[in-house]
């Protein structure tokens, strides 16, 4: 890594990827089309697959290939093509939880690094130290390992292996993700990337007497949510994660959208750059902060980092929404920028930008003209590309948000 702590972020596709290397990453982590935990993704072809190393690696930022499932015995054969294909293409690692599929990483693909993935359940030295044993490069840590917990564990093994952390992004209800509820309800394995997530709806109870007639535990009148975890944001703890001697940081999300990606990657990756800047000094800036809100979340929390705090939301079940994102620039101009509609907005209109890599700031929409050059008042025509006159230019690659009610 060319910088001291990686930020790692998802990439559920190509879009996702670039955004994740134009926003800040220092490595991204995706799937092939076999072998992941994330069906819900589009995941990459071989085709697109190449075209995401090349454009990672042209721009210093690593790739781990998620080869995390449990395969069944049906599914080896496949095994050895997909990972020398992957080593031929420039991966820099694969995630594992499988001992089995480690021998045949070691075997069919020595130069690609061995990650274990958080799947395994690391939660103490003397299994990352067997791992290590074993080949491995990185441990993925076990998410409900608290902070000095991970400071022991990186005090007794060695300073080679490294340690990856999730610092954000939706907690499952199960240990490390090793849920059954998926498979026994819809017939969906959650630990073969096919999670239904049931944890997230509404339950209640009837008597077997009076079906049809519901009784809901009382949390509130909108149902119960007996799983229904909330979201870890790990983004005002940067000092103590790094202090205890995590070498990565991970996002969760390559179901999410590339804005999703972008946005909390851009977060974590100025919160770390300052960090590595000021050291003790540092303290967290305000913009960051408030960037982590800017995206669809659940309730936030720190999960086990400091210890069981009260994991599930109980008023609802879905997402806290804040902002919109109602435009790409496209091309940046001295009076004009060229924009690509997303989402509705007014001349007048006060927008937060969002830049790559950069610093979020305002911006007053004073004029907008569509590409007959008309002048409009509004934008209401889905993708349509516009000249959009403000008082601050827009650099090329940002978004233009709006929050909701303004």
């Amino acid at each position: 890594m060319s910088n001291k702590y990686e930020v790692l972020s998802p990439a559920g596709d190509l879009e996702c990827l670039m955004s994740a290397v134009n926003f800040g990453a220092d490595a991204v982590y995706l799937a092939g089309e076999q072998f992941g935990m994330r069906t819900a993704s589009k995941n990459f072809n071989n085709e697109n697959l190449a075209k995401g190393i090349e454009y990672a690696h042209s721009r210093g930022v690593k790739v781990y290939i998620t080869c995390n499932t449990l395969p069944r015995n049906n599914e080896l054969d496949e095994l050895p093509r997909f990972m020398s294909t992957a080593q031929e293409l420039g991966a820099d690692a694969f995630i594992i939880a499988d001992l089995g599929v480690m021998e045949f990483a070691k075997k069919y693909a020595p130069k690609v690094e061995i990650h274990v993935s958080t799947q395994a359940g690391i939660v103490n030295y003397a299994t990352a130290n067997a791992f290590y044993n074993m080949g491995a490069k990185r441990v993925v840590l076990a998410r409900e390992m608290s902070i000095p917990e991970i400071a022991e564990l990186r005090a007794k093994i060695p300073d080679d292996l490294e340690i990856e952390v999730f610092v954000h992004g939706a907690m499952c209800v199960s240990f490390s993700g090793r849920c059954l509820i998926s498979s026994y309800m819809t017939g969906r394995d959650a630990n073969r990337g096919d999670c239904a997530q049931p944890c997230r709806w509404k339950y209640h109870l009837y008597e077997e007497n009076r079906q049809g007639q519901y009784f809901p535990v009382e949390e509130n009148d909108r149902g119960t949510f007996l799983y229904n975890s909330r979201d870890l944001c790990m983004i005002e703890h940067i000092p103590e994660l790094l202090q205890a001697g995590v070498t990565s940081l991970k996002i969760e999300g390559r179901a999410k959208s590339a804005y999703y990606t972008s946005v909390i990657t851009n977060a974590y990756s100025n919160a770390v750059r300052e960090y590595e800047k000021m050291g003790d000094s540092y303290t967290l800036a305000p913009w960051i902060r408030e960037e982590v809100n800017k995206v669809s979340h659940r309730e936030y929390n720190t999960g086990f980092f400091f210890g069981s705090q009260p994991g599930q939301v109980t008023g609802n079940g879905g997402y806290i929404r804040e902002y919109d994102v109602v435009a790409m620039c496209e091309e940046s101009g001295e009076e004009y920028n060229i924009i690509t509609q997303r989402n509705k907005f007014y001349v007048g209109d006060t927008l937060d930008i969002l830049p790559p890599g950069g610093k979020s700031f305002e911006v007053k929409a004073l004029e907008i003209k569509n590409q007959y050059g008309e002048v409009v008042e509004s934008t209401p025509h889905a993708m349509e590309k516009l000249w959009l006159k403000t008082d601050v230019a827009i650099p090329k690659g940002a978004y233009l948000r709006k929050m909701r009610n303004s």
